[in-house]
């Protein structure tokens, strides 16, 4: 089936990290680990985890700001983040795993800090399809055979669907709760009340009300929804407004409507997607090595880790975090994070 990415087959080098210690589990403590693992939700400040200057490269439709650490010939990590967040929820993940030998890079999704689409005429697009075109051409364009790929909210469902797709882009994967692709014929389903009410946003943003509440408040509006998602994490202002820079860039209003409207299938997607969202409505499983985490104290809507367990086809561990750690996971517990990339190479 022909894709708008040109997904050229290739010769996958297998790499390895010399010299350097990486576990102290055995594979089989791995396949067996238990969903336990505690965190701390301590006050995480700004403090001195940031990342240096901002690179910059054409791919595909955009021109992609990302931050990235560690040796350039080391095995490659690729760390998404979600919505209201930033590449900054892996500042602290990053050198942790820059020190152990990976190259890591942390790619701004489309509408967020330094990135920018390359033509005014380029549709402000949020559908599930194409932040995982976009994370494929970032791969062509810094030459990138395969990665180990990290993601959570938004950057985990990027992440799951280019693991279902293109498989042979992805030697591993971690997964802030678990399995997240969709489908507008899913979403048409009616959930319980209480289960509609987590969603409030999304309805709210399916107005013209809601789309110039966002507008005009994103900087509040998000702050609240950090709050919400994750309300045992007692972030300081200035690790929030870090953050919160990024949410200025041109295009973010429209891409996040844009996506929340899309889901509800109230906003066209772009045809050339079509056959992408076609292969992702039929619910495909990942077979690469996953290692799903969750937060015991996520308040953002996540599934079950029984839910999606059997999604998973390859080797696979779940592991609950505890310690009142929310949605965004490798900001609240980035050893945790880190630890889990380390291990999953090794299921």
């Amino acid at each position: 089936m022909s894709d708008p990415v040109n997904i050229r087959r290739r010769r996958i080098l297998g790499t390895t990290l010399a010299s350097v210690s990486l576990l102290d589990l055995s594979l089989s403590s791995l396949a067996n680990a238990k969903s336990s693992h505690t965190a701390s939700a301590k006050k995480r400040t700004s403090g001195n985890a940031s990342f240096g200057e901002i690179q910059q490269i054409n791919a595909g439709v955009l021109n992609v700001g990302y931050a990235e650490a560690g040796p350039k010939n080391g095995p490659v990590v690729i760390l998404l983040h979600g919505w209201p967040y930033d590449i900054y929820s892996y500042a602290e993940v990053a050198p942790l795993l820059a020190s152990t030998g990976y190259r890591v890079i942390v790619p701004y999704l489309r509408g967020y800090g330094s990135t920018r689409f390359l033509s005014a005429d380029t549709p402000r697009n949020g559908q599930q399809a194409v932040t995982a075109v976009d994370i494929v051409a970032l791969m062509d364009a810094l030459k990138i055979d395969q990665a180990v790929f990290g993601g959570y909210d938004w950057g985990a469902r990027t992440a799951d669907t280019i693991a279902a797709l293109w498989p042979e882009r992805v030697k591993a994967l971690v997964s802030v709760s678990g399995y997240l692709i969709g489908s507008q014929a899913a979403n048409e389903k009616p959930l319980p009340p209480k289960a509609e009410l987590q969603w409030w946003y999304q309805y709210y943003f399916a107005t013209e009300r809601g789309a110039l509440g966002y507008e005009a408040n994103r900087d509040a509006f998000n702050k609240l929804i950090w709050q919400l998602a994750s309300p045992k994490w007692d972030f300081d202002d200035a690790t929030y407004e870090r953050s919160a820079a990024s949410f200025q860039n041109p295009d973010h209003v429209a891409v996040v409507i844009h996506n929340y409207r899309w889901r509800l299938g109230l906003a066209q997607g772009e045809a050339q997607y079509d056959s992408i969202e076609k292969r992702l409505a039929t619910g495909p499983t990942i077979s690469v090595p996953t290692i799903t985490l969750e937060g015991d104290a996520n308040g953002a809507p996540h599934p079950e880790p029984a839910a999606y367990a059997k999604k998973f086809t390859g080797k696979y561990v779940h592991r609950t975090i505890g310690g009142g750690i929310g949605h965004n996971l490798p900001q609240e517990a980035p050893e945790a994070f880190a630890d889990a990339i380390k291990q999953v190479v090794q299921l």
